[in-house]
């Protein structure tokens, strides 16, 4: 059992609230929902949709196809009709359309009659009892969405579209042990688990929504939020409280993360630990705000002037961000470096059902020293140490010891140095941390059959998609496989390393132009792609095009 419905219409008619009822309603039926949104940049007109996918098991892309398509405007059936399956329907008000598919329904003349403000909330009563699901479920979501009057007005016309039409089959209502999750949000719950007191940013798309979501829960769970007048103090401040001693991240999408590229190489001499979050988006510059790439690979792993180590880790999904970024924070202390998560406008977007998240699992480990710990009589702050990382205390915590710390080349205590000698030991010290990220470093995922001749590599938020089609070939008896890239640099590559052995194609798939995977995997391995799938229009890769387009091309 699989079922893709689409709400369709103009920003400003509601149809996100609609999209966002309708998921919550299918979750508490039992179902796995993976819902994607596609919107422009527009607080009102130009088309907008959203697609929730349900199923009896789990879902980790959208399908290209749909069963249901409820139109808010005529625009939507133009652009999605040739989507439709055979035994689909198009679902919208009388005024809208009529036609093959089409059925017309008198949802503006209820609607009037209660508040034409519940046009959508109509609409969604027919979707409800096309699939035969109970109305009682959609009651108890709309009383928790809105105040008691306008739940009462959404109630009345949600049961009115429930009459309108007769149920086409009947859905089974299972237990719902689930969680419905986006990956900003998930991200945000996992840096709450991994102790963060402080988030600073500057309202960016697709980064706004970690802003919103800690500003939100900021007195619950203690931490303070600044939105602050741009990326380069958001960076700075958060900096600031990490030499505090709070751990502290910031986040903005690629135009704000150039903007904190100064302060990173701060980061890297002064060696303060901190989480930096880049959500993707379509560029160069401004681009398509409101659509996904993954085109800052390069630019991340080698912002800022100097050398100086640091981590790149790159999120799969909503349960991928969440134990992710819980785990930056404990590698940021220990290393004393920049982590830096990249994620995109995909994934920070897309909601999930996924099984509740285990605070239990995450272990803060902060790696601070007291004045006990230090071994020397006076703090030496940046102390030369065989692994490149020296002891770390926090200022005012132990009486009479003074945490110096400085942006120019310094000596053990901090103080400015222009010692040739000194300054060559300085460099090494911070670069040898790279033997021991070297080791944190993880795998990726590997999807598909062992030692396959068709070896996939990819990265981030296509993990979905292409899981999707591997699992579709393997079904269909082809030999693939493919190695899923979290943790990116230091990269990883003894899996790689073994599969490519017995490989006859590896394939790259990314949301970029050049394929920054590919030059990565060409620099530290002895291998490379003898084909790509790339896709740069700003639209995710779905389970389906992927399926296609290997088959096409390479099987």
């Amino acid at each position: 059992m699989d079922y893709s419905i689409l709400i369709g219409g103009a920003a400003g008619q509601g149809l996100d609230t609609s999209a966002n009822i309708l998921e919550k309603v299918l979750k508490r039926s039992g179902f796995h929902v993976f819902t994607y949104r596609d919107y422009m940049s527009m607080v009102r007109g130009g088309h907008n949709f959203t697609q929730i996918r349900f199923s009896d098991s789990d879902i980790t892309s959208f399908s290209e196809e749909v069963n249901i398509i409820l139109a808010l405007n005529k625009e939507t059936i133009e652009v999605h009709k040739d989507r439709l399956k055979d035994d689909g329907a198009i679902i919208c008000g009388e005024e809208i359309a009529t036609g093959e598919n089409i059925i017309p329904l008198p949802i503006e003349k209820i609607a009037s009659g209660i508040n034409p403000k519940v046009y959508n909330t109509v609409g969604l009563g027919v979707v409800l009892k096309y699939f035969g699901l109970p109305v009682k479920l959609a009651e108890a979501v709309l009383k928790e969405a809105f105040n008691e009057k306008t739940a009462q007005d959404n109630i009345g016309a949600v049961n009115e579209g429930y009459k309108l039409i007769d149920n086409k089959c009947k859905l089974e209502v299972k237990e719902d042990n689930n969680i419905i999750i986006n990956g900003n949000d998930a991200l945000s719950l996992g840096a709450i688990a991994a102790g963060c007191k402080y988030y600073c940013g500057y309202p960016m798309t697709p980064a706004t929504s970690i802003l919103k979501y800690f500003s939100y829960k900021s007195e619950a769970v203690g931490i303070a939020v600044d939105q602050v007048e741009d990326e380069v103090a958001a960076l700075n401040m958060a900096l600031g409280a990490s030499y505090a001693g709070v751990r502290a991240m910031t986040g903005s999408s690629g135009g704000g993360f150039a903007l904190m590229v100064e302060a990173l190489s701060f980061a890297g001499i002064a060696e303060f630990p901190v989480v930096i979050v880049n959500a993707q988006r379509s560029g160069p510059a401004t681009a398509m705000s409101t659509r996904t790439e993954q085109s800052d690979l390069r630019f991340i792993m080698h912002a800022g002037h100097g050398e100086f180590p640091r981590m790149v880790i790159a999120l799969r999904d909503p349960e991928d961000a969440f134990y992710q970024t819980a785990r930056a924070f404990n590698i940021a202390d220990k290393y004393q470096i920049p982590v830096i998560i990249l994620t995109d406008l995909y994934l920070a977007d897309y909601t999930k059902t996924t099984a509740p998240f285990d605070f239990s699992e995450i272990k803060i480990e902060r790696y601070l020293c007291g004045e006990e710990d230090t071994g020397d009589s006076e703090y030496k702050r940046y102390k030369i140490t065989e692994n490149g990382v020296s002891p770390r205390m926090i200022p005012g915590k132990v009486p009479g010891e003074v945490v110096l710390v400085d942006s120019h080349e310094h000596d053990e205590y901090g103080h400015i140095t222009e010692d040739p000698k000194i300054r060559t030991e300085m460099v090494l010290k911070r670069m040898r941390k790279l033997e021991g990220l070297k080791e944190e470093a993880e795998e990726p995922w590997f999807i598909g059959e062992e030692k396959p001749e068709n070896l996939i590599v990819c990265w981030g938020s296509t993990y979905g998609a292409v899981k999707e089609a591997v699992h579709r070939l393997n079904a269909e008896g082809f030999s693939v496989g493919a190695l899923v890239f979290g943790d990116i640099w230091p990269f990883p590559k003894q899996k790689l390393m073994n599969l490519g052995k017995t490989a006859r194609n590896i394939i790259d798939i990314e949301q970029n132009a050049t394929g920054q995977l590919n030059s990565i995997i060409r620099e530290e391995t002895p291998y490379e792609s003898n084909f790509k799938i790339l896709k740069f229009d700003g639209r995710p890769l779905s389970g389906d095009e992927i399926y296609r387009r290997l088959k096409e091309a390479v099987l």
